[in-house]
């Protein structure tokens, strides 16, 4: 049988999906309290200049606060260590998507996966006993580093456990939870003061979800897809016996070995493969501009005054409307992935617009900057719940992680420059919101040149299914939508290809 009725044999959602997801779900927010980390233990209180001072440099700090600015005086001329270690931790971020997404589609998912969480552990506790400034910088690198490949391979896991139908949830929930957890870091940092006891209580759950995490299996579509038929039929027996579902005889439909592991190639193929390139280059994009628009708009938010612990709460808070707006929207056939993504993109854009054209007095007003800027980041906050899942959909099984990397590395480099895009306020006040509706606008329109992937079938490898000599038409009755097209890809418009990777072959209506 074809994957996904071995899927429905065995439940494409039951009761063993729904604990191994949930440790995945939960693991998020983990996630999200070292990626808000410095948020608070890099928190910089008030100071005053004065010689007779006991603290370097004359500083005397006017607020009782632990961090690790008072505790080793990064402010004024070392103020900038501060941003540094953040810069460091994205860095890391960026280089782990690079290595570890092409890698788990090489090696395995659940190897690379333990690794990393392993590792990020371990470099957590690490950035609690750091005894100097350089020692912190460089734990945040390594945990970034590791943050980045497990956050891709974290995520892939979460769909590749489960039947096609259930990617959409599956996937919001992931960006859901790590909404949640920003919240949770910013109450639990309330309550925990010390930036050192913050920073070990913060790394401690992970201890706990890495010996949860040994017991789950590797991905039966990457077994699949590496042409690993037995291995993956024997996992799909397991999850079906765990569901108690009858499937002792579950039998995949065999393809030649040889061109399952000519389908992988990892970011050759995303080069080489022209298909594969265009939707990379649209994709990495609309990446960027989610990110540059999410955090942003996040520092526009962020200038008001108030308890820190409070605004990383509402941080987190402002994002969970757009998750239910997501699960209506991409399940509908009128909206789809497509032109849910272009929509909340355009509408973030046009949310921007309309600061800029806001006169400077309504500060006071129901509708003012503060609140469109608001409005602008649940709007992102959803398109780049829906972009995750697309992107894992528009990319077949044996490269999925190396697609989402490359994407992911866009991403990042959309975070890295969007503190300095405030700054242009120096050249005009409306600029960085010019920046931000430019950003959104113009990656809405370009996600409209994709293909919809609400409906069609998912791709496993890069190779097109068997046809039958005499007729031209594909053998398995699961796939009988596909013919072959001689001409592409002279005559056809790359984002006309559907979503299950063969480059030879189209979706024909009948």
């Amino acid at each position: 049988m074809e994957l996904e009725d071995a899927f429905r044999a065995v439940g494409e959602f039951g009761p063993y999906q729904r604990r191994a997801v949930g440790l995945l779900v939960l693991l998020q927010l983990y996630m999200a309290g070292q990626a808000m980390l410095l948020v608070l233990v890099g928190a910089s209180p008030d100071f005053l200049v004065d010689q007779t001072a006991a603290g370097p440099g004359g500083v005397r700090f006017t607020e009782d606060l632990d961090s690790i600015v008072t505790e080793w005086s990064l402010v004024q001329d070392e103020a900038y260590k501060v941003s540094l270690a953040g810069s460091l931790f994205f860095a890391g971020v960026l280089v782990g998507n690079i290595v570890f997404g092409p890698l788990s589609d090489s090696i395995g998912r659940r190897p690379v996966f333990l690794t990393v969480l392993f590792f990020e552990v371990l470099f957590g506790f690490l950035t609690a006993v750091a005894p100097s400034y350089e020692m912190f910088a460089l734990s945040r690198l390594l945990v970034g580093l590791m943050n980045g490949g497990m956050g891709l391979v974290c995520f892939a896991l979460t769909q590749e456990y489960v039947g096609r139908s259930y990617w959409a949830m599956t996937g919001t929930m992931s960006n859901c939870a790590f909404a949640v957890g920003i919240a949770l870091f910013g109450l639990l940092g309330f309550c925990v003061r010390p930036w050192r006891t913050l920073a070990a209580t913060t790394n401690s759950p992970g201890v706990l979800f890495f010996l949860l995490a040994v017991v789950l299996p590797e991905s039966p579509r990457w077994l699949y897809s590496q042409g690993r038929v037995d291995e993956a039929e024997e996992i799909l027996r397991y999850v079906a016996m765990r569901n108690g579902c009858p499937a002792s005889n579950l039998k995949l439909r065999r393809a030649d070995p040889a061109l399952q592991r000519k389908g992988g190639g990892g970011l050759l193929r995303l080069v080489s493969n022209p298909v594969l390139r265009w939707r990379t280059m649209l994709l990495m994009f609309t990446w960027y501009a989610c990110s540059l628009v999410y955090y942003g708009l996040t520092l526009g938010a962020g200038t008001t005054s108030g308890s820190r612990y409070g605004n990383v709460v509402m941080y987190g808070l402002v994002e969970l409307p757009a998750y239910p707006l997501c699960m209506y929207f991409i399940n509908k056939p009128w909206a789809g992935r497509r032109r849910s993504t272009a929509g909340f993109l355009c509408l973030a854009g046009a949310s921007c617009l309309c600061t800029v054209i806001l006169p400077e007095d309504s500060a006071g007003a129901l509708i003012n900057s503060r609140s469109l800027a608001l409005m602008g980041k649940l709007l992102v906050s959803a398109a780049f719940n829906v972009v995750y899942i697309y992107t894992a959909e528009l990319y077949p099984t044996s490269i999925r992680n190396a697609g989402l990397g490359v994407c992911s590395m866009a991403c990042r480099v959309g975070g890295i420059l969007a503190p300095f895009v405030p700054s242009m306020r120096v050249v005009h006040s409306s600029l960085p919101f010019t920046v931000f509706c430019l950003s959104g606008l113009t990656a809405g329109c370009l996600t409209l040149l994709l293909p919809e992937t609400l409906g069609s079938p998912p791709g496993e490898t890069l190779e097109p299914p068997p046809l039958d000599p005499a007729s031209g038409r594909v053998l398995h009755p699961k796939l009988h939508l596909y013919e072959k097209t001689s001409r592409w890809p002279t005559d056809r418009h790359p984002g006309d290809l559907q979503t299950d990777g063969h480059s030879s072959y189209r979706q024909t209506a009948r």
